[in-house]
């Protein structure tokens, strides 16, 4: 993304005001400023963010979603984000306290449910687990995801009918998983 170097305040409409949130050093390191409305430069860290995480760098993409919660605290999808990438690091405790975050800002967000839940699963608190599952299947009854890690909670639960159930549930929405996990599980 070029950046405007910065000799003087551009106005469009409404004054920009020179701060160092927006103030970037130029990629040629002179020290000259570029003024960057926040959400542009948010919108980049994000995109960075997301290149990183692609690429298989959990902890360089968590660096440029902390870049962009400073900048943005209510900015959902950095918080999704970087909670993936905390799962992706086995650090799940983190990822739930960042889908927790999602889920304060915007209470229906289905996806924070189930992946908040997987979270749970992943540090054994099965009932917490379950309840986000259960949530995630009420706001979305067609999140194949949802259904198949109700399915893992159940079983951890010791309640295999139950878990075999929603694999089964999942499987008929398409979900291919499903069909091998419901192999291994030795569900009828």
């Amino acid at each position: 993304m070029a950046f405007m170097q910065k000799r003087t305040i551009i106005t469009f409409g409404a004054a920009w005001l020179l701060n160092g949130a927006w103030a970037q050093s130029n990629a040629q390191g002179t020290g000259d400023l570029a003024l960057v409305p926040p959400d542009q430069e948010t919108e980049r860290l994000f995109h960075e963010g997301e290149k990183a995480a692609r690429s298989g760098d959990a902890a360089k993409a968590i660096g440029f979603y902390d870049r962009v919660l400073e900048r943005d605290p209510n900015h959902l999808n950095a918080w999704l984000q970087r909670g993936a990438s905390h799962i992706r690091l086995k650090d799940y405790a983190t990822a739930v306290n960042d889908f927790t975050e999602v889920i304060e800002r915007k209470s229906d967000h289905q996806w924070a449910f189930t992946s908040r839940g997987c979270a749970y699963l992943k540090l054994g608190r099965n009932d917490e687990a379950l309840r986000d599952l259960d949530t995630a299947i009420e706001l979305d009854p067609k999140d194949q995801e949802a259904w198949n890690n109700r399915g893992w909670a159940y079983k951890a639960m010791g309640r295999m009918d139950t878990a075999c159930r929603d694999w089964k549930t999942s499987k008929k929405m398409g979900n291919a998983e499903a069909r091998i996990i419901l192999e291994n599980n030795h569900c009828k």
